[in-house]
């Protein structure tokens, strides 16, 4: 399978496995356009928007790809990067500075 036929099949494996758990997720509908405010799947969680960047591969350069979600979340949404490798569990990603901005924030109101 080639890499964007593997990328497009992930986003839509995690997009089923996110909307099956009651996560009202949406893929981005703007195929292979990317950049700011153009994630490969959006979606919200308690009122946070999300903002997923979906890797399937075996060889992840994941602060790349920490640094393309921050960067395309654009300070709008929870930058995530969303993946897995062949045979593996999904894993998500998320910056610690972004985790305790949210437990503040979660005390706070």
């Amino acid at each position: 399978m080639n890499g964007k036929r593997k990328g497009s099949a992930g986003e839509r494996e995690l997009l089923h496995l996110l909307q099956t758990h009651g996560i009202p997720a949406h893929r981005n509908l703007q195929q292979f356009v990317g950049g700011a405010d153009n994630p490969d799947i959006g979606a919200e969680v308690c009122g946070l928007p999300l903002h997923i960047e979906v890797k399937r591969q075996e060889r992840l350069r994941l602060s790349e790809a920490v640094a393309q979600a921050v960067h395309d979340a654009n300070g709008h949404a929870l930058p995530i990067v969303a993946h897995r490798s062949n045979r593996q569990p999904w894993l998500l990603t998320v910056r610690l500075e972004d985790v305790l901005q949210l437990l503040h924030e979660s005390e706070m109101g």
